[in-house]
C-alpha cells in the first residue's frame, strides 16, 4: 500500500501497434509532455490524471516485444521499471494476436512488479471469432485483465479504477513463474545460490532484480547484464564459472543453444494460456506444432492416441527387453553354478553367495534391460514435448477432479520414480491441490514394481505380457483418479487453484541429450540394486537359513514363522506366508519383492524362479498379487519424503493405512468375483 497522497506512478507498456499511444491519450489528455530518456535519443512521454483523488503519474515507456537488452528500447524498459521501481506496469495488449503480445507480459511479471494487462482492441478480436474468458485469463496469469477498445475511449475508467485498486491493496497478485522445464529449473536454483553468496551482485542488483531472473537472464547470455555482472562480482566470485557450466550442461542435453530453449518455452507458456482461455470460431494460421497438436490433443481422439502410447511403451519394454533379459539371465545361472562349485564349505558361505546375493540381487537385475527401455521410452516423450500434451490431454479430467492438468506432471513423473515425483508437486501453489496430488502419487506405478510385473506376467502370460502390464498400470491411473476424487470431496472441499499448461513446441530429441536422461534415472536402479536390495537379500537369506538344520526358506526358518504370523491377513486373497514375507520386505524396496522370492525359493535363475511360482500361484492369484503390489504401502524412501512435503505424519500414516486397506480390498475382490466366475483358477 502506498502514501494516498503521493502520486502513483504508471508504467505503460506493450508491443508496437498494440494501441499503446492511444490508451495513453485517452488517460492524460492534453496533460502530457515529450522528450528523450537520458542519454539516449528514444521519445519520453509523460502524463498524469486523476482518479478517486489521486493523481496517477503515467510513464509510456516504448514499445517492445521483449525485455532481453539487444535494442536501447528494450534496454530503456528495463532500466526505467527495475530503477525507478513503478508502482504498477499496465501491459496494453492486441487481444487479437495474444500468442504474441503476452512473450511480453511473461518477461514483465519475471521483473517482479504489478502488472496489470490492458486488452486492448477487443472489438476487433470479437469480429474474428476470438471469444476471450477475461475471467480465466486473469486467474491463470494472476493479474487483473481490463477489456479496453481505445479507439472509442472504452475501458478507460475501468483501467484507472484497476490501477488505484491494486496500489491500495484491494486487488490480488498471484506469483506466477514459467516453468522452464526439470533441467534448465534445476541450473536456475543452482545459479540463485550462487548469486545470493555473491557480496557485491547482491548489494548492486538484489534490490532491483530478483535471483532467479539474474540466473534467467545470464543463461540467455544477456550482454548488458553479463557486462554488469562482470563488473560488479567479486574477484574470486564463481558466478561466471557456473554460468558457463550450467550453459554447457544445458547445450549437450538440447542440443541447442539454452536461449532458443528457454524461448520456446515461454511461447510453450503463452500457448497454454491461450489455448485454455481463449476459443477461436475459425482457424487462423497454424503452426507444425499446432497442426500436430489438432490430432494429438484432440478432445475425442486426444486420450485413444494417449493409450496407444502408453500401450506402445510397455510392448517394446517386453518385446525388446527379452533378449537381452536372457543374456543377464544366462550370466546370473552360470554365476549361480560357479560359485556353487568353488564354494563348498561351510554350507552356510555357499548358501549365503549362491541363495542370498546371487539370487536375491541377481533376481532383480535380470529386468534391468526392460527398466532401461522404459525409461527410455519416457525420456522420448518428454523430449519431443509430447509428455506436456498428456498432461494438457488429462486436464479435463484433473478439473472433474478438483484439480488442474498440472497435477498430472508429477503423476507422469511417478512411472520412474514416486519419491522425486513427491517433490515436484511443489510446483503447485494450493496446499490442498499439493497434498491431494502426493497422497494420489504412489498409485502411479513406478519402475521400481516393474521388476515384479515382469517376474509374473513371464510366469503366467507369457504372450500378453505388455497388454496385462499396461492393465496393471491403468488400474493404478484409475485408482488415482476415484481417490483425488474422493479426497477433494470428503477431505479438501472448494475450488482448486488455476495453473497454464506450458505447452513446448514439438521438437526432435538429441541422441545424447535421451541417453542422459535415460542413464540419470535409471543409474538409480543400479545403485539401489548394490545397496539397499543387497542388504535386504542378505536379511532375507538369514531369515531362510536360519535356525541351522531346517529346510532353507521352509516353514521351520525364521522366515516360514514370520510368515506363518502374518498369512491370516493374506489368505483370503489367495497368498500364502511367502507372499506375505515378500510383500512386507517390499515396504522397503519394491524391488525386494523379487529378490525375496529369489531368495526363499533358492533360485538364482529366472525361468527356475518362474516354474516355481507356478506352484504356488494361479494366474488369477497372481494377478491379484500384482495388483497388491501396485496398491499396497509406498517403499520407506516415499512415506519419508510425503512426511517432509507435507510437514506432518499424520499425512505420511495416513498414505501408509490408506493404501494398505485399499490394495487388500482391490486384491480380494479380484480373487473373490475371478473365482466365483471361473476365471484364471
Amino acid at each position: 500500500m502506498t502514501d494516498s497522497k503521493r502520486p502513483i506512478t504508471v508504467a505503460l507498456a506493450g508491443n508496437p501497434n498494440a494501441g499503446k499511444t492511444t490508451i495513453f491519450n485517452n488517460l492524460t489528455g492534453a496533460r502530457q509532455h515529450v522528450g528523450n530518456w537520458p542519454g539516449v535519443t528514444v521519445e519520453k512521454k509523460e502524463g498524469t490524471c486523476r482518479q478517486d483523488g489521486r493523481e496517477l503519474s503515467i510513464v509510456d515507456l516504448p514499445g517492445t516485444y521483449s525485455l532481453t537488452a539487444y535494442s536501447l528500447e528494450e534496454v530503456v524498459v528495463r532500466d526505467f521499471i527495475a530503477a525507478e521501481k513503478p508502482d504498477v506496469v499496465v501491459d496494453i495488449a492486441d487481444a487479437g494476436n495474444l500468442e504474441r503480445n503476452l512473450y511480453l507480459t511473461t518477461q514483465l511479471m519475471e521483473l517482479g512488479v504489478p502488472v496489470i494487462l490492458g486488452l486492448n482492441m477487443t472489438d476487433n478480436a470479437s469480429k474474428r471469432g476470438i471469444d476471450i474468458n477475461l475471467e480465466l485469463l486473469s486467474e491463470l496469469l494472476g493479474v487483473p485483465v481490463v477489456p479496453m477498445v481505445g479507439l472509442r475511449n472504452q475501458g478507460t475508467d475501468k483501467l484507472k479504477e484497476t490501477i488505484v485498486s491494486a496500489v491500495s491493496g484491494d486487488v490480488k497478485f498471484r506469483d506466477v513463474n514459467v516453468n522452464y522445464g526439470r533441467e534448465p529449473e534445476e541450473e536456475i536454483e543452482k545459479l540463485e545460490k550462487v548469486i545470493r553468496s555473491d557480496k557485491g551482485i547482491t548489494e548492486k542488483f538484489l534490490g532491483k532484480y530478483s535471483p532467479r531472473w539474474l540466473a534467467i537472464k545470464l543463461l540467455e547470455e544477456d550482454p548488458k547484464i553479463e557486462e554488469d555482472i562482470i563488473a560488479y562480482a567479486a574477484d574470486d566470485s564463481p558466478i561466471l564459472s557456473a554460468v558457463e557450466a550450467s550453459r554447457h550442461h544445458l547445450s549437450t542435453i538440447f542440443g541447442e543453444d539454452i536461449e532458443t530453449i528457454i524461448v520456446d518455452n515461454r511461447f510453450g507458456f503463452v500457448s497454454g494460456v491461450v489455448r485454455e482461455a481463449v476459443h477461436r470460431e475459425r482457424e487462423e494460421y497454424e503452426t507444425v506444432s499446432d497442426r500436430i497438436d489438432n490430432i494429438l490433443t484432440h478432445r475425442i481422439f486426444g486420450f485413444p492416441f494417449f493409450a496407444l502410447f502408453m500401450w506402445l511403451m510397455f510392448f517394446l519394454t517386453f518385446f525388446l527387453g527379452k533378449y537381452p533379459m536372457a543374456w543377464i539371465d544366462w550370466v546370473v545361472t552360470n554365476l549361480a553354478d560357479l560359485a556353487s562349485h568353488v564354494i563348498t564349505s561351510p554350507a552356510w558361505l555357499q548358501s549365503f553367495i549362491v541363495d542370498g546375493v546371487i539370487g536375491g540381487v541377481g533376481a532383480v537385475l535380470v529386468f534391468m534391460p526392460q527398466i532401461f527401455i522404459m525409461f527410455l521410452c519416457i525420456s522420448l516423450l518428454e523430449d519431443t514435448g509430447y509428455m506436456a500434451r498428456a498432461a494438457f490431454i488429462m486436464d479435463r479430467i484433473m478439473h472433474w477432479l478438483g484439480l488442474h492438468g498440472k497435477s498430472f506432471i508429477p503423476m507422469v513423473m511417478g512411472f520412474g520414480c514416486n519419491v522425486p515425483a513427491v517433490m515436484a508437486t511443489r510446483t503447485l501453489e494450493s496446499e490442498k491441490d499439493r497434498i491431494i496430488t502426493i497422497l494420489i502419487n504412489p498409485f502411479m506405478s513406478c519402475t521400481a514394481r516393474l521388476p515384479v510385473y515382469a517376474l509374473f506376467t513371464a510366469a503366467f502370460f507369457a504372450g500378453n505380457q505388455g497388454t496385462v502390464t499396461f492393465s496393471i498400470y491403468l488400474m493404478g491411473i484409475i485408482l488415482a483418479v476415484v481417490s483425488a476424487k474422493l479426497f477433494r470431496k470428503f477431505l479438501f472441499p472448494g475450488e482448486s487453484e488455476p495453473f497454464v499448461m506450458e505447452l513446448p513446441p514439438y521438437r526432435w530429441p538429441t541422441a545424447k541429450g535421451t541417453f542422459i536422461h535415460m542413464w540419470d534415472r535409471a543409474s538409480m536402479f543400479l545403485r539401489k540394486a548394490g545397496t539397499v536390495i543387497l542388504a535386504g537379500s542378505i536379511v532375507i537369506w538369514f531369515l531362510s537359513y536360519f535356525p541351522t538344520g531346517v529346510e532353507y526358506g521352509g516353514t521351520g526358518s525364521l522366515a516360514g514363522m514370520l510368515g506363518r504370523i502374518l498369512e491370516p491377513v493374506f489368505k483370503p486373497l489367495g497368498f500364502d506366508w511367502r507372499a506375505a514375507v515378500a510383500l512386507l520386505f517390499g515396504i522397503i524396496a519394491k524391488e525386494i519383492v523379487v529378490s525375496t522370492y529369489g531368495t526363499l525359493l533358492g533360485a538364482g535363475e529366472g525361468q527356475a524362479i518362474s516354474s516355481k511360482l507356478q506352484e504356488i500361484f494361479t494366474p488369477l492369484t497372481a494377478y491379484g498379487f500384482m495388483a497388491f503390489t501396485l496398491i499396497y504401502t509406498p517403499c520407506l524412501a516415499t512415506v519419508a519424503v510425503i512426511r517432509k512435503e507435507t510437514g506432518s505424519w499424520k499425512w505420511a500414516a495416513f498414505s501408509m493405512s490408506y493404501s494398505f486397506a485399499l490394495a487388500w480390498l482391490m486384491a480380494f475382490t479380484i480373487y473373490r468375483l475371478g473365482s466365483i466366475l471361473g476365471i484364471g483358477g
